[in-house]
């Protein structure tokens, strides 16, 4: 079925309970100041910190978008862009789009103006709804992009050369529209995260979103009595394929503007989640917090806390044992999963697999995977190649870039660029990115192989592992090592560490600096490549004067 079609089921079965809810602590904590300096002590911050949408009131909303689309000229195959940071209107309005038959393509909030205009272009865009974080930017272009001729504005204080979504949507009807939906149309337009270059426009049917919302309610065992903890950006399908479990099971789901430790918690123990899904970053955070007396699990309620799981980019087997340590009750899950394969799902570990931390899992609900080689015949186990997926959710193309598609679709094979291995049992190991390996003296060399062994140094909260030009070698690999705050190290010290690694494995070049990570938690190697090979440039020459 349209994916549509679970919020109506919903709307229709629950009208009364809640769907969303949205936390913003921020809000709250300047609303306590505020109350605190004119001593309004019967007023109740938390009512300002806080927002709730019943599933009824979700479909009506959708639906009233979705007839102001329709006034706007919108009909089906048209492609409107969303550009708005986590709120509790961002589903409503995705899911308005869909109501009309378009598709919906929602952008990255970071994305600087040149890379909207980009995407908009790319994908065909006709119209764009964004919030007032993106005034400036949207300002700077809006006279270059010609082809969108409707810009919705969410917010207060409507620039001028957009019109007001808060001002017309509530004189429209909120009746669901008479636009046939199937399978098999186009639902929306992803784009990757950019690692290589400018972002692919990722083409998806509604029977890769309705896999997705099935594949994750299968896989969490969601039920109409959970509570999912939403965190990562939504325009992400990490973020928003995870909450389609809630809206296949029909259970509520909290929204939370912020990641500090205290936040998350406060937000678990509050709503009463019983899912949480993490960031790498985050599970870190609320580790080192406890570790250092910031944060008491005492002044918490998590005890209905059932959930954790992680997905995005490898996961360190040593911060799940971390983890493990302290929420000992805690089921554990892994999701692995590409923009390409409608997010996490096609690969995923399972609840009852936690002896096989490190491993990404196997073949996830309705999938299916492969371990290739260079001319894309399967290896055996043991041996590393390239991931393959095929499966409901696999994308449709690169949107307008059929060359792009040809090199990873292939009879319906999805060829991912991850580099993989099995073991006995068949349970998939990351191994690396097809991109990232390092070869350094003829030697292949995985940077997540080093980057596990280093995470389990005490002094060590982050590190990235990628490869400079070496005239002898090739390649070295360098490693950028965060350090945890308050944490003095040398590079000695960290090389001592290293001897149990492999000589060829060892990093030649130690660099202290914080290692940065994408929205969804992914560290930004080629960032660091073109900062540190630039770096690498400057000193040799220094060196031949």
């Amino acid at each position: 079925m349209p994916i549509t079609e679970l919020l109506e089921r919903n709307a229709r079965d629950f009208p009364f309970d809640i769907s969303l809810v949205e936390i913003n602590p921020e809000a709250e904590a300047n609303a306590r100041r505020t109350w605190k300096e004119y001593e309004l002590i019967e007023s109740n911050p938390h009512d300002v910190g806080r927002k709730e949408m019943t599933w009824s009131e979700f479909d009506r909303k959708a639906n009233r978008f979705a007839n102001l689309l329709l006034t706007r000229g919108v009909g089906k195959g048209d492609k409107i862009a969303i550009l708005m940071m986590n709120c509790i209107d961002w589903l409503p309005v995705y899911f308005g789009i869909l109501k009309t038959g378009a598709l919906a393509v929602p952008l990255n909030f970071r994305y600087t103006a040149e890379e909207i205009k980009y995407c908009l272009k790319k994908a065909d865009c006709s119209g764009l709804v964004f919030g007032s974080e993106f005034v400036g930017r949207m300002e700077s272009i809006c006279d270059a992009i010609p082809n969108v001729s409707i810009l919705l504005y969410v917010g207060e204080d409507c620039p001028t050369f957009a019109d007001s979504y808060d001002q017309y949507i509530n004189y429209c009807s909120d009746k669901k529209p008479e636009i046939e939906i199937t399978d098999n149309d186009y639902g929306a337009i992803y784009f990757s995260s950019g690692t290589t270059g400018f972002p692919k426009a990722i083409l998806h049917k509604h029977r890769s979103l309705s896999h997705s919302a099935k594949c994750e309610q299968n896989h969490h065992r969601q039920t109409k009595n959970d509570v999912f903890l939403c965190i990562p950006p939504l325009y992400h399908t990490g973020a928003k394929m995870h909450w389609f479990g809630s809206l296949f099971s029909g259970s509520k789901a909290v929204i939370l503007k912020g990641t500090r430790p205290e936040y998350i918690l406060k937000a678990v123990s509050d709503e009463r989640c019983t899912i949480v899904w993490l960031l790498v970053p985050w599970a870190q955070d609320i580790l080192d917090a406890i570790d250092s007396g910031d944060v008491d699990l005492r002044e918490y309620r998590l005890d209905q806390w059932r959930l954790m799981h992680i997905g995005a980019q490898p996961v360190p087997p040593s911060l799940i044992k971390r983890w493990r340590g302290v929420f000992p009750h805690h089921d554990y899950d892994t999701n692995y999963g590409l923009s390409e394969s409608i997010g996490p799902g096609c690969v995923h570990l399972g609840l009852e697999n936690v002896h096989k931390v490190g491993a990404i899992g196997k073949a996830g609900y309705g999938w299916k995977t492969r371990i290739v080689d260079m001319d894309r015949n399967d290896v055996e186990p043991g041996q590393v190649g390239e991931l393959a997926v095929y499966g409901p959710g696999v994308m449709t193309c690169y949107y307008n870039d059929p060359e792009a598609t040809a090199e990873v679709l292939e009879d319906g094979w999805l060829f991912t660029g991850d580099m993989a291995e099995t073991d006995e049992d068949g349970f998939i190991y990351l191994v690396d990115r097809k991109k990232d390996v390092i070869i350094s003296g003829g030697e292949n060399i995985y940077p997540v192989q080093i980057e596990d062994f280093l995470r389990k140094h005490d002094d060590i909260k982050d590190v990235a592992v990628i490869g400079l030009p070496d005239a002898r070698l090739g390649e070295i690999a360098a490693a950028i090592v965060e350090l945890k705050e308050g944490h003095d190290v040398y590079e000695e010290a960290i090389e001592d560490f290293c001897i149990d690694l492999p000589r060829y494995k060892r990093p030649r070049k130690i660099i202290f600096a914080e290692v940065p990570r994408n929205p969804t938690g992914k560290i930004e190697k080629p960032l660091l490549r073109k900062r540190y090979n630039a770096e690498n440039v400057v000193a040799k020459e220094v060196e031949k004067e």
